[in-house]
């Protein structure tokens, strides 16, 4: 059994059975031509995270975000632990040495995964550290301007 999430809105439950009855060809890669009921679907894989099992679908040109959990994910999720070794973040240390330049966020700020946080300048490149999980910023140990080594403390999370 597979637990499909469609746009963090919609939920369904298919069964190996529902797979395998589907009539899908390949047209060409990432391209799917699907019959259902005898209606003809036009369907592109348009990204796709096997880590964190979310696909971007265009059906119809329509565009979808899809969350797929088969039954060792939904047992883990049972368990109480989360999918993904990010999740259990609760700080960010400089990855490198390097300078400040920007610090995007503020104590208290409730952050999305993938949000902005900081920038840090090393080897003259530009470096934008992102949040790994959604959460709320406990604490900024750095100002902007200041040089860090590498694993210096940067932002804890609550």
């Amino acid at each position: 059994m597979y637990k499909v999430k469609v746009n963090a809105s919609h939920q369904f439950d298919i069964s190996k059975q529902d797979v395998d009855g589907l009539d899908s060809v390949e047209s060409s890669p990432n391209n799917f031509h699907v019959l259902d009921k005898s209606t003809s679907i036009k369907s592109t894989i348009l990204d796709s995270d096997f880590n964190s099992k979310v696909y971007t679908v265009k059906v119809n040109n329509n565009t979808y975000k899809v969350n797929i959990h088969d039954a060792l994910d939904q047992q883990i999720e049972a368990l109480g632990f989360e999918i993904g070794a990010s999740k259990a973040v609760s700080d960010i240390k400089a990855p490198m040495p390097g300078l400040i330049l920007e610090i995007t966020i503020n104590e208290g700020a409730e952050v999305k995964e993938g949000d902005a946080l900081l920038i840090l300048e090393a080897m003259k490149m530009e470096n934008v550290l992102t949040s790994p999980r959604d959460g709320i910023i406990k604490s900024i140990k750095v100002n902007k301007g200041e040089t860090v080594d590498k694993n210096a403390l940067l932002i804890e999370f609550e």
